[in-house]
């Protein structure tokens, strides 16, 4: 049998777990070569991203074959922590799941549960897809750990106050800053050097360094993203396929045209 893959097999979840610093990039155009350009250039992971980006489910099935072709996982940010909505995504042989929105430890026990096959989730049983290539791999169904990575949005007051009990849980690898989201939540909307948004992201890493979990944040451009990884944040997101687009575009045509005169 011809082993190659593009599935991920829970190694991201396990390069996390040994304290491994990873950087990659949302992917919101709903382009599979978007994905793939992203992969090419060295990312660690991405994100495609189903809450604000331009795509549905659809992008998911060439996008994460186009990263995966590179050997770069891919993570899908669910529009919410439905079982339905997480379940298609892992069916589809997304390497993990970002799930938005979540303010109370219940919600997340309940959202975390769906990224596991009976009897430790209730992700639901089914062969005929990606994540079992097709029938014809079967032993993710009966591995004895959770291979898909969980990740849980810290972006609300509600979910900063519970940033402990969300980190204690087993099942959650990943606390990810939503940065714009919960610097207006904090009331310094994009006020990012606001010393309350930084006592913010203390608690956070905080509670990732108590419970042996990975610190999380998007980053809007590379120095800040550098900026995070000296703090002790390991998961971090470049921008997004549009932004940085937009930005090099810009910065491109404002250097080639010539300089106005009046």
């Amino acid at each position: 049998m011809n082993n190659t893959t593009p599935l991920d097999g829970g190694t991201l979840r396990r390069r996390l777990a040994d304290g491994e610093t990873t950087v990659g990039t949302f992917v919101g155009m709903a382009s599979s070569t978007a994905a793939e350009v992203c992969a090419a250039a060295g990312a660690d992971w991405i994100l495609l991203d189903l809450e604000h980006g331009s795509g549905s489910e659809d992008a998911l099935r060439d996008g994460i074959l186009a990263a995966g072709a590179y050997g770069v996982p891919t993570v899908v940010r669910v529009e919410s922590g439905e079982r339905i909505r997480i379940g298609r995504v892992l069916d589809q042989g997304a390497a993990g799941v970002m799930v938005p929105r979540l303010d109370k430890p219940d919600q997340v026990a309940d959202a975390i549960t769906h990224l596991a096959y009976p009897p430790h989730g209730d992700r639901g049983v089914a062969t005929y897809n990606r994540s079992c290539r097709w029938g014809m791999d079967r032993s993710v169904l009966l591995a004895e750990e959770q291979a898909a990575l969980g990740v849980i949005q810290i972006e609300t007051l509600a979910a900063l106050d519970a940033v402990d009990e969300i980190a204690a849980q087993a099942g959650v690898d990943v606390l990810f800053v939503g940065p714009l989201d919960l610097s207006f939540a904090l009331g310094v909307p994009l006020q990012f050097d606001s010393p309350v948004f930084t006592a913010a992201l203390g608690r956070v890493l905080e509670a990732a360094h108590q419970h042996g979990k990975t610190a999380g944040i998007l980053a809007a451009n590379a120095a800040l993203a550098a900026g995070y990884v000296e703090l002790g944040f390991r998961f971090v997101a470049v921008g997004s396929d549009s932004t940085l687009l937009a930005a090099a575009l810009t910065d491109a045509f404002a250097t080639a045209r010539p300089e106005q005169t009046t």
